[in-house]
């Protein structure tokens, strides 16, 4: 684990995997970035499919950038944040768009984080963060270990503080990530990206 961000490399996007207790998580690590941030962020957060999800309208009023709900075939823009919609996948394509799918669910889950994270390291490679939280499965341990074979940056959560430990434990046994930190730490994790991208 790097305790220090002095070998920070920029990235162009960032991917975050959140189960239960994700929401808090996610309101924490994101309340601190400003109006202006220019990284996309795509977020899996499980949650359960047989409704409409409200958390693009929750988290637009509780932080500065633009949120939405991704749509199949969007290209991917900077200084956005995307949820995946409940009850499909999301895949990162090529040219740096978005495909929805309804395969087979992934550890239970459809979106899943495994899904988003490998598609993602394949199109940004070594120009990509992944974010694991707290979760209470084994969703995100494989992506999360693809991202760091493909040269992306790895962020687990400290699973002491997470509040379902599992998700974090899961990634910890296949990996040795590049960082493992706090929600606090991790939001000025995402800061400092943000900084050395725009220089």
């Amino acid at each position: 684990m790097k305790a220090d961000t002095a070998s920070l490399r920029p990235v162009q996007a960032i991917v975050v995997g959140a189960s239960a207790g994700g929401v808090e998580a996610l309101l924490s690590i994101f309340t601190g970035l400003k109006t202006g941030f220019r990284l996309p962020i795509i977020v899996v957060l499980h949650v359960p499919d047989e409704r409409r999800s409200q958390l693009a309208e929750v988290f637009s009023r509780r932080i500065s950038l633009p949120v939405k709900e991704v749509d199949d075939k969007e290209p991917i823009l900077q200084g956005t944040l995307y949820f995946a919609a409940p009850g499909y996948h999301v895949s990162v394509e090529r040219d740096r768009s978005f495909s929805l799918s309804r395969e087979e669910r992934v550890h239970y889950s459809r979106p899943s984080i495994d899904y988003l994270f490998e598609s993602a390291a394949d199109v940004y490679q070594h120009a990509l963060a992944a974010i694991l939280l707290t979760g209470a499965n084994q969703d995100g341990a494989h992506g999360l270990e693809m991202v760091s074979q493909q040269g992306g940056l790895t962020i687990v959560q400290d699973p002491d503080e997470a509040l379902v430990s599992t998700m974090p434990n899961a990634a910890l046994a296949r990996l040795k990530p590049d960082y493992i930190l706090p929600l606090h730490g991790i939001g000025r994790l995402l800061v400092e990206l943000e900084r050395i991208e725009c220089y």
